[in-house]
């Protein structure tokens, strides 16, 4: 299967690059960096349209899962990630058909934070955007790092998400 994983952090070598890093190096993926590309808040006015998002969706019909990395802030997916998805709406508006190819297709969710266990709030956007573009969300890879990552610490749970 054509994965792509689309990342995003605060921090350029943090816990959930690692697990990124990870998976790259363990199965064929490509990676799309969000901090590589300038992509605004969503406007209603879509003044926006000439900026990196559009470009990027277009690049990521051709895989067919896409996996969402992002650490947990405050319970949710960190700010970068939130842009992006809010930027989904673009394709309920300026181009549905681009949006219309998203259809079919499978995600899931790599996520790190403080806590254990991951909190619903954190998975569910995931969930319900995949539900509303009519794509099959395919769960979360969590990995509760309080005293920061450990690849051995989590690797069974990484090699079960990967295959």
């Amino acid at each position: 299967m054509k994965t792509a994983i689309v990342s995003s952090s605060s921090r350029a070598e943090g816990d959930t690059s690692q697990i990124v890093q990870y998976l790259l190096s363990h199965s064929p993926a490509t990676l799309f960096d969000l901090s590589q590309y300038s992509i605004s808040f969503y406007d209603y006015e879509h003044r926006n349209r000439d900026d990196d998002f559009l470009p990027l969706i277009t690049q990521l019909i051709e895989y067919e899962h896409i996996v969402f990395a992002t650490p947990m802030y405050w319970y949710s997916m960190c700010a970068q990630m939130k842009i992006f998805v809010d930027r989904l709406s673009d394709l309920l508006t300026i181009d549905k058909p681009l949006g219309r190819q998203l259809k079919g297709k499978s995600c899931s969710l790599v996520s790190t934070g403080y806590d254990l266990i991951a909190p619903d709030c954190l998975w569910q956007p995931f969930d319900l955007t995949a539900k509303y573009l009519h794509m099959q969300y395919q769960g979360m890879l969590y990995c509760g790092c309080p005293e920061g990552f450990d690849v051995k610490e989590h690797k069974l749970s990484m090699d079960r998400f990967i295959s």
